[in-house]
């Protein structure tokens, strides 16, 4: 379940919120019926709800991406989007655009390599340099060597790398909210937690001089 209040349909006054519940719930009420078409949760939609002016933000950030005006291969922009999401640990941003590579045609060899792309064979050229592009901005925090610029502009234009950079660091964004407010697929547990010694343990300096050695 995520953090934070969800908001029920009767509650929903805005209309853009409204047309939103209805297109992906029907007349159901979302938080008490949960579920989209889709299989998540829907509660993406419910958190945001709580500021209806953000939700609309958020919503008119999608119909950019999918705007007749964008420039840049969609698949192109779906690797970026995908990597962003598996960078930041995200399982629901990763796993929605997962499925976005496969209505695109993409084969289930690339979509499985996209977890470890650096080492897989089966991207040309201009794949390999965005899926390095997005590192940059999603793993690296934006730090860019020019040598990664000078092969995006082999075959995009400055529009088109300007179109690709804002997308990729837009998922990067839903990809932290996603998992810091633990909504859809990320509304799970921090997997890194502490080992538990075995019983007797004693809690010092286990590298300690003064320690005997265990066999």
């Amino acid at each position: 379940m995520p953090v934070l209040r969800q908001v029920p349909r009767a509650e929903v006054t805005d209309e853009t919120v409204v047309a939103y519940y209805n297109r992906l719930f029907g007349d159901r009420d979302p938080v008490a019926e949960p579920g989209t078409a889709t299989g998540t949760p829907g509660d993406w939609w419910t958190v945001f709800a709580l500021a209806p002016d953000i939700f609309k933000h958020a919503v008119d950030g999608f119909a950019v991406y999918r705007h007749p005006a964008r420039k840049i291969d969609p698949v192109l922009r779906e690797l970026g989007q995908t990597r962003a999401g598996w960078v930041k640990g995200s399982q629901f941003v990763f796993s929605q655009h997962c499925k976005s590579l496969r209505g695109l045609g993409v084969s289930e060899e690339k979509i499985a390599g996209i977890a470890y792309w650096q080492v897989a064979d089966c991207y040309d050229e201009q794949e390999r340099a965005v899926l390095a592009y997005a590192d940059c901005l999603s793993q690296a925090g934006g730090r860019v060597p020019l040598e990664i610029f000078e092969k995006l502009k082999s075959f995009w234009d400055d529009e088109q790398i300007f179109e690709f950079t804002y997308i990729t660091c837009l998922y990067d964004m839903h990809a932290v909210i996603t998992r810091a407010l633990r909504m859809e697929y990320d509304a799970r547990e921090d997997p890194i937690v502490e080992v538990a010694a075995p019983e007797g343990f004693s809690a010092a300096d286990f590298l300690s001089p003064a320690r005997p050695a265990s066999r």
